[in-house]
Parts: structure tokens; sequence; C-alpha cells
């Protein structure tokens, strides 16, 4: 009779911390490919160390399921299929897509952005400090929560003044780890159909500049590549992706800097460091902790480990950015460091196509700190801050500065 599969628990990382746990040091150096428990009760292979990930995002014979086809259900109970989000679009169909949004999020496309950026990010400050009759204020409420999602908007064309409509469906899907699959799924509905009739509102709004006024252009020219569908996957991913992990990570960005103030300060003093210092706090402070599911098409061996055709593979940016073997003491802040080859957006086809927007977005949003209030602290000692611990995201809920 064989022995029952022993199954490891996913790490969590430790209360008041953003990741990574502390539990994939051992499974770097012990257990590189271990079959884990999920919080939803399904089994994947945790992939932990560095090129065992990076490998894996681009690896075409892991494929990232649908949100309704993963776990599967066969039968009545299966539900219909969902629009594929970009990181679920494959083969052709995936090529042709990234291929025309792509250079809509590239460096020199998105130069136009930069200055507003910085003119909305130095209106909250402002507002803050207008507000703060004690000199201090929650940096969180005031300035991290609504900055991403106003560049969200104004980069891609959706309307600010609906967030009420679509931000409860997105933040039910960035917590799906604690829900029932019901409920996401209800959630990816809802968002999708939000994006149909978006859509449908800027068809009749007529031409326009922004990416979804582009994308639908495209999509109706004669001969393209591009389909409506395919206008409303893009309206669903960003709302998915764009929105609450950036929001997240730059508050943990923000709260790691203001936990090493000699770093902050050497970066004040030079500024011309701050691309090194952006890539840096991409890969020391994880952009999500959330599970990436990627199912194998086929059986294969790693490390041992046979992995069988329909099984769950869960490459783990969070621990890989922490790996050792390609980091020199990666669990130490270097806002210098260099070359940093961190696998924060994924790796390969599937690879964030808002990266550049993100790595934009927060440099802009530590320059313009620095700049108007370049002497701002902690009001209250790090350990006193509390923490959003009710999803995979978790990040300081407040975050309260003097300057």
């Amino acid at each position: 009779m064989t022995a029952p599969e022993e199954l490891v628990p996913v790490p969590a990382a430790e209360p008041g911390t953003a990741g990574p746990p502390c539990g994939y040091a051992r499974l770097r150096a012990e257990q590189p490919v271990v079959k884990a428990k999920l919080p939803n009760g399904e089994t994947g292979w945790l992939l932990s160390r560095y090129e065992d990930a990076r490998a894996a995002f681009a690896d075409p014979r892991l494929v990232r399921p649908l949100l309704s086809a993963w776990p599967p259900r066969e039968g009545p109970d299966a539900p219909p299929p969902c629009l594929p989000t970009f990181l679920e679009m494959t083969g052709a169909h995936h090529e042709r897509v990234r291929r025309t949004v792509l250079p809509l999020f590239g460096r020199r496309r998105l130069e136009f952005m930069a200055p507003r950026i910085r003119a909305m990010a130095g209106e909250l400050l402002d507002a803050m400090v207008a507000s703060a009759a004690d000199g201090t204020a929650d940096l969180i409420g005031a300035y991290v929560e609504p900055l991403p999602l106003r560049v969200l908007c104004e980069t891609t064309g959706l309307p600010h003044e609906d967030r009420d409509i679509y931000l409860p469906h997105t933040l039910t899907l960035l917590g799906a780890a604690g829900l029932s699959m019901d409920e996401v799924l209800a959630a990816l509905y809802a968002l999708q159909d939000y994006g149909d009739a978006l859509i449908s509102r800027k068809e009749k709004e007529g031409e326009g500049e922004d990416c979804i006024h582009l994308l639908l252009a495209e999509s109706r020219r004669p001969g393209s590549e591009l389909t409506r569908d395919d206008v409303v996957s893009f309206v669903v991913t960003m709302l998915m992706a764009g929105y609450q992990t950036n929001v997240q990570h730059t508050g943990n960005a923000l709260f790691t800097l203001l936990t090493h103030p000699g770093q902050l300060s050497e970066l004040r003093a030079a500024p011309e460091r701050m691309g090194s210092a952006v890539e840096e706090l991409l890969r020391y402070v994880p952009l999500m902790n959330a599970i990436n599911i990627l199912v194998a098409q086929e059986d294969f061996t790693l490390h041992g480990q046979r992995i069988r055709a329909g099984d769950a593979v869960i490459p783990v940016p969070a621990s890989a950015n922490r790996d050792p073997a390609t980091f020199t003491d990666p669990d130490r802040l270097d806002l210098t460091r260099t070359p940093n080859p961190h696998i924060a957006f994924g790796h390969g086809p599937h690879s964030c196509t808002g990266g550049h927007l993100t790595r934009l977005q927060l440099g802009i949003v530590i320059e313009v700190l620095l700049e108007r209030l370049p002497g701002i602290e902690l009001a209250v000692p790090a350990d006193a801050i509390p923490w959003d611990e009710s999803t995979p995201l978790r990040a300081p809920a407040r975050l309260p500065v003097r300057w």
C-alpha cells in the first residue's frame, strides 16, 4: 500500500509584514519543488527557487487556466467560461493581442504620463499638508490609496467616477484565496459585464486618445487582429492587475523606506539613483503574495518530483526574489543593487504588461514625497503600525507620518 503523499501548507507572511514568508527559506534549501495544500483545499507544486520560478513562467508546458476553469468542475455544475485576461490568453491569440497592447505601455509611450503623475502626486500631498493641523497625517489614506487609481484611469480611459461600481468586484477577486468559487466567479462575471457596458459607451463617444479608445479603434479597423472581446479583456485585466496591487506595493515600499532612514537619506541626497531604488523595492517587497496558478499540459520531472499533466504548478516570485543563489545578501535592502534580475513582474511572454507604468509611478511617488516633505518620518513606532491582513496582499492599513 502506497503511503499518502505529504503535503506542506503554503507558507504565510508573518503578522505585521508584507512577506516574503520566512518558510520559503527552508523550502528553497530542502524542498524546492514540493506539493502543497492551497487555501481553497486544492493541491499544487510550489517552486521556491529563482531559476525554477523564472523558467516556469516561460515554460510552454505550463499554462495559466481561466479563472472559471480552475479548480476544474465538470457536468451541470461547471461554470460558464469567462473571457481570458491577458495572463490567461495562449498561443497565437495571446501573441496578436500582446503585439497590439504592449506598445501602449512602453517606456517612450508612457513619457507623456510623467508630468501628469507628478502633478497628481503634488496635489494630493498639498491637500494632505493643508488638512494636517498638527503636522501629522496618514500617508495611506491621503496619498497611497488615491493616486494609483487616478493614474490608471487617466492612462487607460477607465472612468474614475465609476469606481464604486468596479472596485468592490476588483477587491473581491484579489481576496479570492479565502472566498468560495461562486463568489469569485460572480465578481469576475460582474467585471466582464462592466467592461462590456463601458466599451458600448466608448463606441458611442467616437474617437479618443486613451488606451481603451485606441484599442477599440484598432479592433474596428478592417483586417485587424484585435476583437471587441479583446478590448473587454483589456478592461478586466487592468482592473484586476493595475490598481490594488499598486496601492499595496506602494504602501509597503514607503513603509520600507521609512523604516530604513539611512538609505532613505542617501536616496534623498542622490535622486539619480531612483531607478535602481525602484528595482530593489520591487525585488525586496513582494508585489503580491497571491497564488500564481499554472497547469501542466504534460508529464515532466523537476528536482526528482514527477509532475503530472493537470497538476497545478505555482512559481513564487516572493521567494524567488530572495534566493541567495541569485541575489547576494538577499534579505538586505540595498537601493543601489545592480544587477537586479528580479521577477516581480513574472517572466517570458506573460510578463506584466503594465510593468513600466508601475515603475514610473513608484519612482514619481517617492521623488515627489521627498521633494515636498524632505523631513518625513514615521509618527509612531514601526511595530505600532496597523496592518491590513485580510487578503494575500498584506500592507499597512495606515501609515502615520510627520514632517
